[in-house]
C-alpha cells in the first residue's frame, strides 16, 4: 500500500490482524502440545464445589409446576385475546374518521412500508 492510500473497512475486518494478535497466536501454537500436569487438582476443586441447589427429587416437581403455568396461560390466551381484540374493534369503529384522517392512515402506512423496503433492501 502506497502512501495516500486508505484501506478499506472491509479489508481490516476480513484479512488483517493487529500486531498482538498475531503474537498471541504465535505463542499459542509455540505451547500447544504441552501438557501441564496439575496432580489431582482439577478433581479436588471439583469436589469441593457446592451441591446444586434444589436436590435431585425436587427437580421433576419444579418442571412439572412450570409445565403446568404454560398450560394455564396458553389456555386463558384466546380469551385475552379474544377480549382485546373485541375492545379494540368497538374503539374503532366508534370513531369517527374524516377523509383527511383516511388520507393521512394511508400516507402513513406508505411511508412506513417504502421504508422498511428500502432499508431490507440496501446493500452494505
Amino acid at each position: 500500500m502506497g502512501p495516500g492510500e486508505v484501506m478499506s473497512k472491509d479489508a481490516q475486518q476480513l484479512g488483517f490482524d493487529d500486531w498482538l494478535e498475531q503474537a498471541l497466536r504465535a505463542n499459542a501454537r509455540e505451547h500447544l502440545s504441552v501438557y501441564l500436569p496439575d496432580d489431582g487438582f482439577t478433581a479436588r476443586v471439583v469436589n469441593r464445589l457446592p451441591q446444586p441447589a434444589l436436590p435431585a427429587w425436587r427437580r421433576p416437581f419444579v418442571m412439572l409446576l412450570w409445565m403446568v403455568v404454560a398450560g394455564a396461560v396458553l389456555a386463558a390466551l384466546p380469551m385475552w385475546f379474544d377480549d382485546v381484540f373485541r375492545n379494540a374493534a368497538a374503539f374503532i369503529v366508534g370513531q369517527r374518521f374524516r377523509l383527511s384522517d383516511l388520507a393521512m392512515l394511508l400516507t402513513a402506512l406508505g411511508a412506513v412500508s417504502w421504508g422498511a423496503l428500502f432499508f431490507a433492501a440496501r446493500a452494505d
